[in-house]
């Protein structure tokens, strides 16, 4: 992530976390693809929160992943409408494959079986995809993509606060590091339009 183009902001709670995906939707057309990483408690659900809530979506913005999809109802900054399609890839991608295929065939056959590959791969003029766990997506498919990296450094009171409470689950509280990487022209003012708005 050394990319020159890359943007990258710390993030101390859940609510400027959901603050900043409520600026990022403020950026987004229909048609954009989103793809959204970081591990088990980094704040993907969180930002999604916030970016719904920017696309003025009244619905509850959850995570998907036993429905790995859902499509919500809202509108762009400008008033047009929104269809946001979040997509939830953790369980995408098993180890299921068929001789001679890899990753990518596997995800895109998975993605054709529950009816979203060609959504993802060219969503509609109203459209904007949002994928948790998405990194594993990048090559599959949306060559004109942003990158959305979450990461939750973990420092010595949170490893031993787990250590004596190892089912505590993890707070949307706590620094967070997020880094966005435009992929092609795009996106390529977006680093700038979002850094205005800090």
């Amino acid at each position: 992530m050394s990319d020159e183009s890359s943007y990258t902001v710390e993030v101390p709670t859940g609510a400027d976390m959901q603050e900043l995906g409520a600026k990022v939707a403020a950026c987004v057309y229909g048609g954009d693809v989103l793809l959204l990483s970081g591990p088990l408690g980094a704040g993907k659900t969180t930002f999604a929160q916030g970016f719904g809530a920017g696309l003025h979506i009244d619905e509850p913005i959850v995570s998907p992943t036993f429905t790995i999809a859902r499509e919500l109802d809202g509108r762009f900054s400008d008033g047009t409408p929104a269809h946001l399609v979040h997509v939830d890839a953790y369980r995408l991608g098993g180890n299921d494959f068929a001789p001679g295929q890899d990753t990518v065939d596997r995800l895109l056959d998975e993605l054709e079986s529950l009816g979203l590959d060609e959504e993802l791969e060219d969503p509609g003029e109203h459209t904007v995809i949002l994928m948790e766990w998405g990194e594993q997506m990048a090559s599959a498919f949306a060559e004109v993509r942003l990158e959305v990296h979450i990461d939750r450094p973990i420092d010595k009171a949170t490893l031993d606060a787990e250590a004596e409470n190892p089912n505590a689950e993890l707070t949307g509280d706590g620094m967070r590091t997020v880094t966005f990487v435009p992929v092609g022209k795009r996106w390529e003012d977006f680093t700038g339009r979002l850094a205005s708005m800090e």
